[in-house]
């Protein structure tokens, strides 16, 4: 269940909640729209505000911390995950906190065609509980995520760098996973799941 919560969660920040679109132009800083200005508009025409909103958004700061349903504005769908807490975090390239291109929405991989090679990133981290025989259990689960340098190729679900060192396991398409740890003691699992060969930082993945 856990693997399939981070998938959504992720997709909340990417597609869900903005609606965004890239330029080829590179606007100034000073032609840029902050969200101070107080015109900024989510996909639901809620006007974005500087601080944490209801849900548990700080798009001024990047990042998510809340329940995992509230990521998804309490959907019906999700209901059944609505105690999962979860928290993200993002670069500008991921999800910016200005619309440099002027259409009033905040932008993503901004001067860049799409993610690859923008060197968007986002961490993931989720926990949770439930019962097993009268036990209460807890879980939690961890993971990096990166958009595939332009200069990399997809190899049998696999991003491999130019140098051939492997990147990590596809995901998205354009992204790939460096690092994902899984804690469950009542079910066995223990820290890491997988890390990448090229190394778990973001610095060195353009």
């Amino acid at each position: 269940m856990r693997k399939i919560l981070m998938i959504f969660s992720a997709l909340a920040v990417a597609a869900l909640i903005i609606g965004i679109t890239s330029d080829d132009a590179v606007a100034k800083k000073s032609d840029c729209v902050t969200i101070q200005a107080g015109v900024l508009l989510t996909s639901e025409g809620e006007v974005i505000v500087p601080g944490y909103d209801k849900w548990g958004y700080n798009y001024q700061a990047r990042m998510f911390n809340g329940m995992y349903c509230d990521s998804y504005r309490d959907a019906v769908w999700c209901q059944p995950y609505k105690d999962v807490g979860l928290m993200m975090k993002w670069n500008d390239a991921w999800l910016s906190n200005k619309d440099c291109d002027n259409d009033g929405l905040l932008d993503r991989h901004y001067g860049n065609a799409s993610y690859i090679g923008s060197g968007a990133w986002l961490t993931n981290h989720q926990w949770g509980s439930y019962e097993v025989d009268g036990k209460k259990c807890h879980w939690d689960y961890f993971t990096k995520i990166v958009a595939a340098p332009a200069d990399a190729t997809l190899v049998g679900g696999y991003w491999i760098a130019a140098d051939g060192t492997e990147i990590g396991p596809a995901i998205w398409g354009s992204f790939a996973t460096i690092q994902s740890v899984y804690n469950d003691p009542c079910a066995g699992d223990h820290g890491i799941e997988y890390l990448s060969p090229i190394g778990p930082g973001f610095g060195h993945i353009k």
